[in-house]
């Protein structure tokens, strides 16, 4: 007997990054141009043969991210040090937190969030590319990261501005969640395409030397 097979659905996560972005305010925007246009191109290749190489300029805070502990501390692991287990396939659970701006420990308490990425839906994504998006946004609670830490889960994801609350100077999320090698990804969007669970969710960024921060292309993977 023949069995049906079923193709695993993919949820891209992830905001399009292009010229004059502003993911953060006073962080400059991504130039985006040719190095070499297919015009030029011409007079270097023959038989019609035309090619684009890119040049991007850009800090590695832009777009949707990943945090990796040297962010946050001098001595942590960097972009190459993490390894790739902790970026990809990681068993997840949707955290339902839309209309809440103080996302406390009470969010995660009753929910199986021990070993997995923990990806917070706040619906904070709808106000991408506005000035709304800096303003007054969700954020985690220095006593949810703690939770969190305690339950060793692999990676926290927000689609938010900020896992940390922005107005005042601290970033007691980020200070926890990284010192205890917990990934960060921040600026994530269409989580309201996930499920509760049952999906599996990966953010790789490219292996940099000396680098904390990086875009990704965060997807998940849903079977069934």
């Amino acid at each position: 007997m023949n069995q049906a097979i079923i193709t695993p659905k993919l949820i891209d996560l992830s905001h399009v990054i292009f010229d004059g972005l502003i993911t953060y305010k006073g962080l400059p925007a991504p130039i985006i141009c040719d190095y070499l246009s297919r015009e030029q191109s011409k007079g270097i290749y023959e038989g019609g043969a035309e090619f684009q190489i890119g040049k991007i300029e850009m800090v590695s805070n832009t777009g949707t991210y990943i945090d990796c502990p040297f962010h946050r501390y001098e001595h942590g692991h960097d972009l190459s040090e993490v390894p790739l287990e902790q970026f990809a396939n990681l068993d997840s659970i949707t955290i339902d937190a839309l209309n809440a701006t103080a996302i406390n420990a009470v969010f995660f308490k009753d929910k199986d969030v021990r070993n997995k990425a923990v990806i917070v839906h706040t619906g904070w994504s709808r106000h991408w590319n506005t000035d709304a998006y800096f303003e007054n946004h969700p954020y985690l609670t220095a006593e949810a990261a703690e939770y969190l830490k305690g339950q060793q889960v692999k990676l926290v994801g927000i689609d938010s501005h900020n896992i940390d609350d922005t107005q005042g100077k601290t970033r007691p999320v980020h200070t926890i969640l990284l010192g205890a090698n917990i990934l960060i990804v921040e600026h994530l969007c269409n989580l309201d395409k996930l499920p509760p669970g049952n999906y599996q969710f990966n953010a790789v960024p490219p292996k940099f030397k000396g680098v904390g921060t990086f875009p990704v292309r965060a997807y998940a993977v849903v079977k069934g």
